[in-house]
């Protein structure tokens, strides 16, 4: 009679299986050490206990018991979870024990203003925060400088790429509005590059993804395939609080510093005093730019949001309040139709255009199908 385990690999696809002297050569490559947790993964492994005490479970690679799964079976390394190592080894996932919910879990100085900020930010109530919400933080069990911040997991904004022009706009609308709200409360993020906002995307994979590698499936065996965004109610976030400045009421927001992932803002300094809220508003017209305008054809409907966001001095730059009502404004110039078009790629040739928008055009004609069969 077949046992559970064996069973169980019965079902798996056949590509997670070697073969002949495939066993052998990846039982050696285990044996040097080809998977052994790395040095920052060694930290997780002695947390995994104090975590578990407050309700955060990390998966079985990090369990200070884990022995590979692959050991003594014919199962490809590269196929099993628990064979996947760490890529950021400042952020860990983990699930919520009383939610099964997944969470991140971040190691940060103590000493610094980021834990104040974000839970700062994190406590107001406010249809416009779109900043990531602090669940837990607690002392790191390791070292006394550092202590641990509890998120909920979230993916990068543009993993899968946006599709449509409605994204889009559903992207500037929920990015515009979170800086709003962070100058509103004084808040400058002076880091808005685009590996800074995140989205809550369990909607565009209900069977989930891997935490890590994040094209599979959560047992790493099958391709993840995304459900489109459009009216999927996908929220996006910023993250990373670790250059913020919360100013205090009537005190100058300026500040020195050559920091932050966008090295194209012009008047970064180590010595000369800049407006740290004009950074936000050319870092964020710098993404729309980067991100949509110069790499859409049909984006070219952000320039005019983008242009003064992007002026070379600052003082020529709108306020967050301003911003808004100009996109306000472009906005409502976009028809309903346009908002549901594909994104062009520039640089997607004339046959794969042609091939594109008919499938376009058939998928517009069966919404506005099914929106006629809605209404009857």
């Amino acid at each position: 009679m077949a046992t559970s385990s064996q069973a169980e690999q019965k079902r798996l696809p056949s590509h997670a299986y070697l073969e002949g002297e495939s066993v052998e050569i990846y039982a050696k490559l285990t044996s040097k050490g080809v998977y052994a947790l790395t040095e920052q993964e060694l930290l997780w492994q002695k947390r995994y206990r104090h975590l578990k005490g407050h309700g955060y479970l990390l998966r079985p690679r990090y369990s200070p018991d884990w022995k590979p799964s692959w050991l003594g079976t014919n199962l490809m390394p590269d196929f099993c979870e628990d064979s996947i190592l760490l890529t950021i080894s400042q952020i860990m996932d983990a699930r919520r024990t009383s939610t099964n919910e997944l969470v991140a879990i971040k190691t940060f100085y103590k000493h610094g203003q980021e834990s104040h900020v974000a839970r700062f930010l994190s406590n107001i109530t406010d249809p416009q925060n779109h900043t990531v919400p602090i669940l837990d933080i607690f002392p790191d069990p390791l070292d006394p400088e550092l202590a641990l911040m509890v998120m909920p997991y979230l993916r990068p904004c543009n993993n899968p790429e946006f599709a449509t022009i409605g994204e889009v706009v559903e992207f500037v609308d929920q990015t515009v509005d979170g800086m709003v709200f962070m100058h509103k409360h004084n808040v400058a993020h002076r880091d808005m590059a685009v590996e800074n906002i995140m989205m809550d995307a369990r909607a565009l994979y209900p069977q989930g993804h891997h935490p890590v590698r994040l094209g599979y499936t959560p047992d790493t065996l099958y391709p993840a395939s995304p459900l489109p965004r459009a009216g999927r109610g996908i929220k996006y976030f910023y993250i990373d609080f670790g250059l913020a400045t919360h100013f205090p009421a009537g005190a100058s927001t300026r500040v020195v510093g050559d920091v932050g992932k966008d090295a194209d803002v012009p008047e970064l300094s180590e010595t000369v005093p800049y407006d740290a809220f004009k950074v936000d508003i050319f870092t964020l017209g710098h993404l729309f730019s980067l991100e949509f305008q110069l790499k859409y054809k049909n984006a070219d409907f952000l320039l005019p949001l983008i242009e003064p966001m992007t002026q070379r001095l600052p003082e020529l730059r709108p306020t967050a309040d301003q911003v808004l009502r100009m996109w306000q404004e472009q906005r409502a110039t976009l028809n309903e139709t346009l908002l549901r078009w594909r994104l062009v790629r520039r640089d997607e040739q004339p046959l794969q255009r042609v091939v594109n928008d008919t499938v376009a055009v058939a998928w517009e004609g069966v919404y506005r199908l099914k929106k006629f069969v809605r209404e009857s």
